[in-house]
């Protein structure tokens, strides 16, 4: 058999796999509770390797080691940035957002929480919220469609809108059918999927290079200064922005929503370690592989385009399957994303949009039903903007990296860590912030060369602090902050 005819076996393999989980868990969603949040059932594994996976879609296994590959490890920062975010948040969030969710009105969505924290009788902050994460995240669903079109294009030969649509089918199917079960079990063998493929390349690439002290050699002979954290070209500016990606973590719904729905406060440690643990093998892969990927082509023709350098040393070192079923890894990763995004749209319009406008009693099955028509269209209207290849919806995606993290981050953390915030400077700091976001992001030269995130986020801070400390906060406010303190204690 041929080379793609082995890849294509592992493809298809992968896929029977991803709707297999689906239809396993299409039978244990009865209610909305258990469509958007498995009913707060997930053990911490697969807590952990979720949220990882959901985090960090194609740019793992193609845009890391490309850039480390050019650039050397100074193009590092963005990773140590997110690792360390990703600690912190595991560390402060997850069991306080675990606690408190419960704690208040049993909320299922980021903006019902925030809403039902504050006791926000005007509704403000779910509208503004809910409204933020269904139009950004269309856009961003949108993104992982256009990168799934291009793989199959760049891999196979085939069609842009072919691979597309198949990309977007098959996630659909399995979110649509399995809801949150079945996203964060995909997520999952997604995450085994992508870490194992980034030890093994560089693990293999070692050995078949000679060893660590060869590859070391070939790669200082390419370049000398490869190995240097700060470059000639390096700025503070630079490298603050690289390390400001970590705050991006407390507000992006998609991951966040995954400490909501751990079995319990007391497994947010594992599920923290497990996750960190992960992160710092796929990360480390990354790494190594790029370095592999020096070592191997000098830099030269033989890798026409550094972002393949996972790929081309794949199918240089591995069996045509295995190689197969690492191009697998790069498609578990974008459809990681998709499918988490999509769900948490979809709780954005249906919980939260139109929880908000009916007041009639709607049974559970019914709004199940709702959540997956949602899920549904949500999917094409993202289908039809990524029809025509589009690299401005793929440079949203840091750019609503930064938007959630500035506008949703602080509020996050000031909820969970600060009696005194009102529903009024919550909602004054997260608009603040998103606004920050949108100008400084716009704009260019000098101070204005730092990523977007850092000033949003502080600016929603100091606003956020301001407003409330003109208002009041009511009794039972503070009763429920100290009972969820104490639940996680």
């Amino acid at each position: 058999m041929s080379d793609s005819t082995f890849q294509a076996i592992a493809m298809i393999v992968y896929f029977v796999g991803m709707l297999a989980i689906g239809g396993w868990a299409y039978g244990r969603n009865n209610n909305l509770d258990d469509y958007m949040l498995a009913d707060r059932g997930l053990n911490p594994w697969v807590a952990a390797l979720s949220a990882g996976a959901s985090d960090m879609s194609g740019w793992l296994l193609m845009g890391l080691p490309g850039g480390l590959y050019v650039g050397g490890l100074v193009e590092g920062w963005i990773a140590v940035g997110l690792t360390v975010g990703a600690w912190v948040n595991w560390k402060v969030v997850a069991p306080r957002l675990r606690a408190y969710t419960e704690v208040a009105q049993n909320s299922i969505t980021i903006p019902s929480f925030l809403d039902n924290r504050l006791h926000d009788d005007k509704h403000l902050l779910r509208w503004g919220s809910g409204l933020i994460i269904l139009v950004y995240f269309t856009f961003y669903v949108s993104s992982g469609m256009v990168a799934g079109g291009v793989f199959f294009q760049s891999s196979f030969g085939m069609d842009y809108h072919l691979g597309m649509v198949l990309v977007a089918a098959i996630t659909v199917v399995y979110t649509l059918v399995g809801g949150f079960l079945a996203v964060s079990y995909t997520d999952f063998v997604q995450g085994v999927m992508m870490v194992l493929a980034l030890v093994m390349v560089p693990v293999v690439g070692v050995i078949k290079l000679g060893g660590p002290a060869e590859v070391i050699s070939a790669v200082s002979d390419v370049d000398p200064h490869y190995w240097a954290l700060i470059g000639s070209t390096t700025t503070a500016v630079g490298i603050i922005s690289s390390l400001a990606w970590g705050l991006g973590y407390f507000g992006q719904p998609h991951i966040i929503v995954r400490f909501m729905a751990i079995r319990s406060v007391g497994e947010a440690k594992m599920g923290r370690r497990i996750g960190i643990g992960w992160m710092l093998f796929a990360v480390v892969g990354a790494c190594c592989t790029a370095i592999i990927g020096v070592a191997q082509y000098k830099r030269g023709d033989g890798l026409p385009d550094p972002e393949s350098v996972f790929i081309s040393l794949g199918q240089l070192f591995f069996h045509p399957l295995v190689a197969g079923f690492m191009l697998a890894a790069i498609l578990a990763a974008i459809m990681s994303t998709i499918s988490s995004q999509l769900l948490v749209t979809s709780s954005a319009l249906i919980e939260d949009l139109y929880g908000a406008i009916t007041k009639q009693k709607v049974s559970g099955g019914r709004l199940v039903l709702y959540s997956r028509m949602s899920v549904f269209a949500i999917a094409v209207i993202a289908a039809v903007l990524a029809w025509e290849q589009n690299d401005t919806i793929l440079n949203l995606v840091a750019f609503a990296w930064a938007g959630f993290g500035a506008s949703f981050g602080p509020t996050v953390l000031l909820a969970l860590y600060w009696k005194r915030l009102t529903a009024n400077g919550a909602f004054w700091g997260m608009i603040t912030g998103a606004v920050v976001v949108f100008v400084w992001g716009n704009l260019s030269g000098g101070i204005f060369e730092l990523y977007e995130i850092l000033p949003g986020f502080l600016v929603n801070l100091v606003v956020a602090w301001l407003v409330s400390l003109r208002g009041t906060v009511r009794p039972e406010i503070e009763e429920e902050f100290d009972a969820a303190v104490a639940a996680t204690r």
